[in-house]
């Protein structure tokens, strides 16, 4: 038997509480893990693990044994780094956690960049906009993006992202352009289901604070299909720079309210608290944020760039309007 090998399992084995999610998580059959934590017990001359037909639960050997095994393979762990370091080659793998519009449209690019860059990483990639519980699905590393960490989160901030109010230009010229964040009241608003306030939306005002009510017929914890709806004239949306820089550069979407300001949102690399952060971890996680400090002032030049063309146009809207009305003053009959 290999004990560390074994270490590993039972340690996961207890953070799971289940032999199937860890056959799950390392591809292997059930009975595999089973007979390598029993394979344990029998050198160890203890039980760990209690079975019942609905739990496993520690033994109070068995949670005495966990902290040592985390002690050790940390330890483990820390000298196989400094080892990597010295030959500056990664190895290894890497189970990572992404939210899916951010995922495919700004990191996806930079992993595999990582990917071509330390071809003797492999990268499990798990995209969804489920929050991830790292230690139940065996993740070394989730991303995430919010404004709202969890109590606990062992978190490297990796940047930040700007959320704009959005519409259409059809959608605007029939239902009008909000200019104080009170009027969205009368709107009809596309709600980001995953949202910690989806039934108000929240604006700042120097220092007085804004909470609308909002409400609409579209919720959905996905941005894009929201921006998509967006763009048909459904209603007005909230989304992140990310998903909002190419529908603004088409001219399909317009930001309104943007004199007041939102909180941003943070983009956060989540760690497993109870776990040494390995080396390929640590080199995956300065990449990433070498790689959105770079995105964010394209995105940022883009922005201003965008804001600035619709200013014009609607200086160039209202000057046409005045003339109008001048013009149809002059034919008026006395």
């Amino acid at each position: 038997m290999n004990k560390l090998k074994a270490m590993q399992m039972f340690i996961r084995v207890a953070e799971t509480g289940s032999f199937s999610a860890v056959a799950e998580q390392l591809q292997l059959a059930r009975s595999v893990v089973t007979r390598q934590i029993a394979a344990l017990e029998k050198e160890l001359g203890v039980k760990l693990i209690t079975r019942s037909t609905r739990r496993l639960a520690l033994t109070t050997a068995g949670a005495a044994y966990l902290e040592k095994c985390r002690v050790i393979l940390n330890l483990v762990d820390a000298a196989e780094a400094g080892i990597a370091e010295e030959k500056a080659d990664l190895r290894g793998l890497i189970r990572l956690g992404l939210p899916l519009s951010f995922g495919l449209q700004v990191l996806g690019p930079a992993l595999l960049d990582f990917a071509e860059q330390h071809p003797q990483v492999e990268l499990v990639l798990d995209l969804s906009d489920e929050r991830s519980n790292l230690i139940e699905e065996g993740l070394d590393l989730s991303v995430r993006v919010t404004s709202s960490l969890q109590p606990g989160d062992v978190v490297r901030q990796l940047g930040t992202c700007r959320l704009m109010t959005l519409a259409s230009p059809d959608y605007l010229a029939q239902h009008g352009v909000p200019r104080h964040p009170s009027e969205l009241r009368h709107h009809q608003c596309l709600i980001y289901a995953s949202d910690p306030t989806p039934a108000s939306w929240i604006y700042l005002e120097g220092n007085r604070e804004h909470r609308v009510p909002v409400r609409g017929h579209i919720i959905a914890n996905n941005g894009v299909l929201l921006a998509e709806a967006c763009v048909r004239g459904m209603g007005i949306a909230r989304q992140p720079d990310f998903i909002a820089a190419p529908y603004l550069e088409r001219g399909v979407l317009r930001e309104v309210l943007e004199d007041f300001e939102i909180t941003p949102l943070g983009v956060y690399a989540v760690l497993p608290g109870n776990r040494y952060v390995s080396h390929r971890v640590r080199v995956l996680i300065e990449h990433l944020a070498a790689s959105l400090v770079t995105q964010r002032s394209t995105v940022s030049r883009s922005s201003t760039t965008t804001r600035g063309r619709q200013r014009k146009v609607e200086h160039h809207r209202k000057r046409s309007q005045t003339g109008r009305r001048q013009r149809a003053g002059r034919h008026r009959p006395p």
